[in-house]
């Protein structure tokens, strides 16, 4: 291989992918942290149509069809659904309840057959978005309740 493929080839992926893995996302507005959020739960769960039908599906199917490997890497990519909800300080249940939708999806996901069907219909990261939603509007109720009662000078 050229330096020059390995320049523009390698370190050019290397440097997108260590970007968008990047684990300090502290200074992004939970704003970005939804959309990021929605982006992932669109792309794994619900990016393809079948034609003529309303089903839809998404990248977690379509890997979930590689054994292991595939439910590994769709696991990895749902936890940062989780990861996005941790940074925004979501109560212990939420959490809890992010990581046993991850968990269902990859333990029942290793069956063959099965599991294809199940990622098919089950959609653990537009649950976990939704999730993730919840716990930030009712954060914002909180707040806004709170100025609501502060009495004014």
């Amino acid at each position: 291989m050229s330096d020059r493929a390995n320049v523009y080839g390698d370190q050019a992926f290397a440097a997108a992918a260590a970007e968008f893995l990047r684990v300090d996302t502290a200074a992004i507005s939970d704003e970005e942290r939804l959309a990021q959020a929605k982006w992932l739960a669109n792309l794994m769960d619900s990016n393809f149509s079948i034609p003529g039908t309303p089903m839809r599906f998404g990248w977690d199917s379509v890997l979930g069809l590689f054994p292991g490997v595939g439910d590994a890497v769709t696991g990895a990519i749902s936890l940062m659904i989780v990861h996005h909800a941790w940074q925004t300080k979501a109560s212990p249940l939420v959490l809890g309840r992010m990581l046993g939708n991850v968990a269902i999806d990859f333990v029942i996901g290793l069956i063959p057959i099965v599991g294809d069907f199940f990622d098919f219909a089950f959609k653990a990261n537009r649950k976990n978005a939704r999730l993730l939603e919840r716990h930030l509007e009712r954060r914002v109720e909180k707040e806004r309740a709170g100025r609501a009662r502060l009495p004014h000078v």
